[in-house]
């Protein structure tokens, strides 16, 4: 009976060797190594794993759409060829590093995660210039944060987790301040030129001003209990 123990052991351990190889292949990388193991391989299968309509407002040179949490992505990886690097990234690394967990499941060999996403591409100055200003102007936002002794500005996007978690406290505090300081949310997506000018690299993102001049600024998950702390000052 004893044996019998050991050996499942034994078995287990084995079963838990072989599900961690596949992470072996996957490199998450800073922007300027993702840019340089770009430009120094052939044809590269570049990945952009967000959705359509974040792609079609912007995306990588040479990327392919392939949307993770769309139905056809394993399909569409499938296509690909495996004994080639890979190269994936989304908008500040979640989905790209879920998608690059299942590449080496499928069996890819060399995957490459863009660390942070576009946003950290695009604050990094690697984004092709766009001729059109998206969203607040800098301009208008100067004047918003101006517009109150105090004002806290939220950046965030609906595909956020962190800024979903966010949400409940951040719409009840924005009750709470009214007449006493301005809580201001702005979608990072329908606003990406003011977080390029701002090189804001990643979300959610919490600005704090006194009398137009940055008190404050976090860049993550930040609690309620954090926030409120921070307005105490």
């Amino acid at each position: 009976m004893r044996l019998q123990f050991i050996y499942a052991l034994f078995i287990s351990a084995l079963c838990s060797n072989c599900q961690g190889q596949p992470s072996n292949a996957i490199q998450t990388v800073d922007v300027k190594t993702f840019s340089e193991k770009l430009k120094t391989t052939t044809n590269p299968q570049l990945l952009d794993v967000r959705t359509p309509e974040e792609f079609a407002v912007e995306h990588i040179q040479n990327a392919k759409n392939s949307n993770w949490n769309g139905t056809d992505f394993v399909s569409e990886a499938s296509k690909l060829d495996k004994s080639k690097p890979v190269f994936v990234y989304c908008k500040v690394g979640g989905r790209s590093g879920q998608a690059a967990s299942k590449l080496a499941e499928l069996g890819f060999k060399e995957i490459y995660n863009l660390d942070g996403g576009i946003l950290k591409w695009n604050a990094a100055g690697m984004a092709t210039p766009s001729k059109e200003w998206l969203g607040i102007s800098a301009q208008a936002f100067d004047e918003l944060v101006k517009s109150n002794p105090k004002t806290i500005v939220n950046f965030y996007a609906k595909w956020c987790a962190p800024c979903k978690k966010m949400e409940p406290y951040i719409l009840k505090m924005q009750a709470e301040l009214q007449g006493k300081a301005s809580l201001v949310r702005l979608d990072a997506d329908e606003n990406k030129s003011i977080l390029e000018a701002m090189k804001l690299d990643g979300l959610p993102v919490i600005l704090i001003y006194e009398n137009g001049v940055e008190k404050f600024k976090h860049i993550g998950y930040l609690s309620e209990e954090e926030l409120r702390e921070e307005l105490k000052r």
